[in-house]
């Protein structure tokens, strides 16, 4: 049995938060319609979607941003931070190193969403 886990945010802001994720962050467009997008980065994928939509279950027809997060590993964390700064993207976090060996920053998206910003310790 294959399982993979993909995530998805209902949003009113459609095209704004695929321009914060390509532009960014460098995802790439799979779907674009008036009512979702799709977009994938390193092998995960993110969907976009219109809220209010009455073919949707009642889960899907209201954004939630509460509570929820999103996590971007990369290699290289400062340079990262260094091009969102130079591009003016709010920080809310600088750059900061954890106990348990994470590097990371975060920023918002157009939704209200966190976005981590996650460099991992190479040994584990």
């Amino acid at each position: 049995m294959s399982l993979k886990l993909w995530s998805g945010i209902v949003t009113e802001k459609l095209d704004e938060t695929r321009e914060f994720y390509v532009r960014h962050f460098g995802c790439r467009v799979l779907f674009d319609s008036e009512w979702f997008i799709l977009l994938e980065l390193g092998g995960g994928e993110l969907g976009l979607l219109r809220p209010g939509l009455p073919e949707q279950h009642p889960l899907f027809r209201t954004p939630l941003t509460a509570g929820m997060w999103v996590a971007i590993d990369v290699d290289d964390v400062d340079t990262i931070h260094a091009r969102l700064q130079q591009a003016r993207v709010e920080i809310v976090q600088d750059v900061r190193d954890e106990p348990w060996g994470d590097r990371h920053f975060v920023v918002v998206d157009p939704n209200g969403i966190g976005v981590d910003v996650v460099q991992r310790r190479s040994d584990g």
